[in-house]
């Protein structure tokens, strides 16, 4: 079973920043709009399995099958867009500018809301026939998830929005390692066994993840669950896309990026080491941007060939 070191893990995820952020209006929407579909969907199943048995550990266990899904397609969202955007960013990759990042997630929360809110739409059809019975057990519970992480955060003040906050932050933190851990083998197996272990752990937790809740929280409302509109923009989704961002970013792509090397600073330093400007030894022994070395620094291969990254999940 294969597995990318770490030096060369930062590489990919620089890489994989920089295609989505070059990625047509088009494909990004359609992108973002699927990825939420299949994870939401795995959302639902997990809570029909978790109402079923009354296990909610076995909901969790099975949980990851719907980000799997989507990130083996190469899908996109909202969480992990935020923590590889801003690295090609950071590189300077060309055209990777925070016009291009902001435009990206701008797009990719529109795609992503648009695929959960056809499966809270469809979801709700099939928990009420159709609207002509009362929900099922399923479909109750969904709306007390909804009501119970929305009023249930305000009848705390700001302890609760607090809450709400840290709940987005440590979600991320899992999500966007599961995202990188997508890119840890060229294995699927691999691939999928690396994904697995975060996304569980963070469903178990009642972390706030931004995409699921564009599901659970509408398919609430649908259902006829006790709160508001406002009640999940203001008391749920804002503080969740925020802690999302920060929790991403701050505890999972900027730690990697920098103890493991930037590889535009990699790359300058390998071509002036090509030049004579620069000992061999300050070269590191690896595989950088598509640059074999040896341990001595020797350059196998040309370091100027940009390739396409190995994963965009």
């Amino acid at each position: 079973m294969s597995y990318v070191k770490p030096a060369e893990l930062v590489t990919r995820m620089v890489d994989a920043g920089a295609y989505k952020l070059q990625l047509s209006t088009r494909d990004t929407l359609l992108r973002a709009f699927m990825g939420a579909a299949f994870l939401t969907l795995g959302a639902a199943f997990a809570v029909t399995v978790s109402t079923n048995t009354g296990q909610p550990l076995l909901g969790a266990v099975l949980f990851p099958v719907g980000f799997v899904i989507l990130y083996l397609f190469g899908y996109d969202l909202l969480t992990g867009v935020f923590t590889l955007g801003p690295l090609a960013v950071l590189d300077k990759r060309p055209g990777a500018t925070l016009g291009a990042m902001f435009r990206n997630w701008g797009l990719v929360f529109l795609g992503n809301f648009g695929g959960a809110f056809l499966i809270a739409i469809l979801m709700a059809i099939y928990f009420t026939y159709g609207f002509s019975t009362e929900p099922s057990a399923v479909g109750q519970a969904i709306g007390e998830i909804g009501h119970g992480r929305t009023v249930g955060y305000a009848d705390h003040g700001a302890a609760g929005m607090l809450t709400l906050f840290i709940r987005g932050v440590l979600c991320n933190w899992l999500v966007s390692t599961g995202v990188v851990l997508s890119m840890v083998s060229d294995n699927v197996v691999g691939k999928v066994l690396a994904m697995w272990l975060p996304i569980m752990l963070f469903f178990y937790m009642g972390f706030e993840h931004s995409i699921v809740n564009m599901f659970l929280f509408p398919s609430g409302l649908l259902l006829g669950a006790d709160f508001t509109i406002m009640d999940y923009l203001i008391w749920n989704e804002i503080p969740t896309v925020i802690g999302n961002l920060v929790g991403g970013l701050l505890f999972v792509g900027l730690p990697l990026y920098f103890t493991y090397g930037r590889p535009a600073a990699r790359r300058v330093r390998v071509r002036k080491s090509r030049a004579g400007k620069v000992a061999p030894a300050d070269v590191p022994a690896q595989t950088v941007s598509g640059v074999e070395t040896t341990a001595s620094g020797e350059i196998t291969t040309d370091s100027d060939v940009e390739r396409e990254p190995v994963s965009v999940g």
